[in-house]
């Protein structure tokens, strides 16, 4: 994991577990989008199941997009886009790591260190299938992400509403 910081630029993290599955749709994203052209407008960061590891990654940022699995009863592979604020705002049931992702954001926010956040999260079904593959409704999701990520970016951090945006993965 590369953990050096470019704080002028918006910080693209992908988190997950890539040995369950689509559960590791965050870091798959980060490892598609790195096929793109984005180095000059974000630094893509595969924070894999770090948790607060992460949490230097946030200092002096200016704007952070997440990406992350989420089930929560919508459409395998719909994507939704958020900008939390608070634990609260999260969708109710991220994965696995969802206590360390929502515990990481309000830690930022003690220590002064949280930055705009959008956070783009994909549908997912049962977690606990042991794979490294993406189910194809999830890995159809990669380009929607893409589509996200760079509307996060040319906006910049100027959206704070925590009203999501679906797109849906058909």
């Amino acid at each position: 994991m590369n953990f050096y910081c470019e704080p002028e630029k918006a910080l693209v993290l992908g988190v997950g577990n890539l040995l369950m599955g689509d559960e590791g749709v965050g870091v798959a994203a980060i490892r598609y989008l790195e096929k793109k052209v984005f180095a000059q407008h974000a630094e893509l960061v595969d924070g894999g199941t770090s948790g607060f590891h992460l949490l230097g990654l946030f200092r002096d940022r200016q704007h952070i997009i997440l990406i992350d699995a989420a089930t929560d009863g919508k459409t395998l592979g719909t994507v939704s886009l958020i900008h939390p604020r608070y634990a609260s705002d999260f969708p109710p049931t991220l994965t696995a790591h969802d206590i360390g992702l929502k515990d990481l954001l309000e830690s930022a926010a003690l220590l002064g260190d949280l930055p705009e956040v959008d956070l783009i999260t994909v549908s997912i079904g049962d977690l606990g299938l042991m794979t490294m593959e993406l189910s194809p409704e999830v890995a159809a999701a990669l380009p929607q992400i893409e589509t996200l990520v760079r509307s996060c970016l040319e906006k910049g951090a100027t959206t704070t509403a925590t009203t999501p945006v679906l797109l849906d993965s058909k």
